[in-house]
């Protein structure tokens, strides 16, 4: 379980890290306004936040470096949910989804690296438990994924019934 955890992660981690070399401008501006920086400053910090979440997904599908990839993973995670929780409340793209999506940063867009963090930190710190095959644990980082990117398409309808704010 707690390999397919890991191996989910890197997937979160990896398919950021290719969004940023795939929309290098979107989020070169989001990533300016998260850190207040602008022009080749703030490019600058999205190849760097890229090139460590590479890193940290290629860590957490080695198993001796799973730790250390986890670690990264939560550092990064926890840098990000500090910046969006600075700008909580102003409108922006924030960078957070495969689309731009110009919104009041909530308390949604701070709770998702919040809760990936936390996750990683999960990994680094209990040991890796047996499980029957990779085959098994790769299916189920997949499927988390997929509830992953679900979960992010309803978190971003603008004004459901369900939700209260």
């Amino acid at each position: 379980m707690m390999r397919a955890l890991a191996f989910f992660l890197a997937l979160v981690l990896a398919l950021s890290a290719a969004h940023k070399a795939q929309a290098p401008d979107r989020l070169s501006t989001a990533t300016g306004r998260l850190a207040g920086v602008t022009g080749p400053l703030a490019t600058l910090l999205m190849v760097l936040a890229g090139a460590v979440e590479a890193v940290a997904a290629l860590c957490l599908i080695l198993p001796d470096a799973v730790s250390v990839g986890a670690m990264i993973g939560a550092a990064l995670w926890a840098a990000y949910a500090l910046a969006l929780w600075r700008r909580r409340g102003a409108v922006l793209d924030c960078g957070c989804d495969l689309v731009a999506r110009p919104r009041a940063v909530g308390l949604g867009q701070i709770l998702r690296p919040a809760v990936l963090a936390a996750m990683a930190l999960g990994v680094a710190m209990l040991p890796p438990l047996a499980s029957d095959t990779l085959a098994g644990d790769v299916l189920a980082a997949f499927g988390a994924l997929a509830l992953y990117l679900a979960a992010l398409e309803i978190l971003a309808i603008p004004y459901p019934r369900w939700r209260m704010a």
